[in-house]
């Protein structure tokens, strides 16, 4: 038996005291990490019972049962917000998963190193632009006079008459179009880094043996990098599937009044039901939106780690 095997066999038949002792500097250094989630992850799951309480400000909260959920199931304003939701997560996470393919697949394409690398580095650099520039960046881009980049550009080729522009990110029409392109342009980059290094884990041997018997580059894409990252694309999905009920901030800084019944998700139904109704909010009728959010994320997450345990032989969680 080796030294290290000895020494954790002796420590092991120690009392838990003494155990705790010895390694007193590892509880030490995770002692600030449990305190913070004990803090902001544990203690406010016992706001969960304001979800059968009516209870409005300062006033003494007065339980009222499911009256709150029999509400929020007869509101139409809440199944719009959560079927919302499910449709613009779902298409994003599609949208965004195969623009991060295609990218990958045409950098991997790359031979020179330095153009590749740059290719790259410009790439993920909008995703640390915080989610308030990006709007307002995309805000002057897609604004509806001649100063707008895009309507500016249609105008000149004649697809829009001057002086009457698309108010892009104010129309039912395209805010849902203008959402999609703006979460490519910003997440896509950084979505591309696992699918890169899958690509470079693809034995070279392969494309040598596949130029040696005729391939050309689009059968050696169909027939060894598309299947290498088959397995990769399914638990990237997968993966992502669990988190889709999150959706917040990418929405609330491109949302405005003209497009809510397009835009409007659970997690922006919650915020304007407590701070922006015009009325004295009720936080136990929007803690039980947010408690029947999060049942049904974490039904999600469950069927994500069975889904997972079936793809990729273990589960996420």
């Amino acid at each position: 038996m080796s030294r290290n095997k000895k020494e954790k066999t002796v420590v092991s038949t120690k009392p838990l005291r003494t155990r705790i002792y010895i390694h007193r500097w590892f509880y030490l250094m995770i002692l600030p990490v449990l305190v913070f989630a004990i803090i902001f992850f544990y203690l406010p799951m016992f706001g969960i019972r304001y979800a059968f309480f009516e209870y409005k400000g300062i006033l003494e909260p007065v339980f009222v049962g499911f009256e709150n959920f029999k509400k929020m199931f007869s509101m139409a304003g809440f199944w719009s917000a959560f079927r919302n939701t499910m449709e613009l997560s779902i298409i994003k996470l599609i949208v965004n998963t195969g623009a991060a393919v295609i990218i990958s697949l045409l950098l991997n394409e790359i031979t020179g190193l330095k153009f590749k690398k740059a290719a790259q580095t410009i790439i993920y650099l909008p995703h640390f632009m915080s989610w308030v520039v990006t709007a307002s960046v995309f805000a002057l881009i897609l604004s509806p006079t001649q100063e707008g980049l895009v309507n500016s550009f249609l105008t000149s080729l004649g697809f829009v008459e001057k002086g009457a522009e698309i108010y892009f990110l104010g129309s039912n029409r395209w805010w849902r179009p203008a959402y999609y392109i703006i979460n490519i342009w910003k997440e896509t980059g950084w979505g591309t880094i696992i699918f890169m290094a899958t690509l470079a884990g693809i034995n070279p041997e392969q494309y040598e043996a596949a130029s040696i018997d005729g391939a050309g580059r689009w059968n050696k894409m169909r027939f060894i990098t598309l299947p290498a990252l088959a397995n990769t694309i399914i638990t990237v999905l997968i993966l992502n599937l669990a988190k889709i009920m999150n959706l917040f901030e990418s929405v609330f800084v491109l949302q405005n009044d003209a497009v809510v019944r397009q835009s409007d998700v659970l997690q922006t139904y919650i915020y304007t039901q407590t701070f922006n109704s015009g009325a004295l909010p009720n936080y136990g009728y929007t803690t039980a939106v947010g408690l029947v959010k999060s049942l049904v994320a974490c039904a999600l997450v469950l069927i994500c780690n069975y889904a997972s345990k079936k793809v990729r032989g273990r589960g996420i969680v």
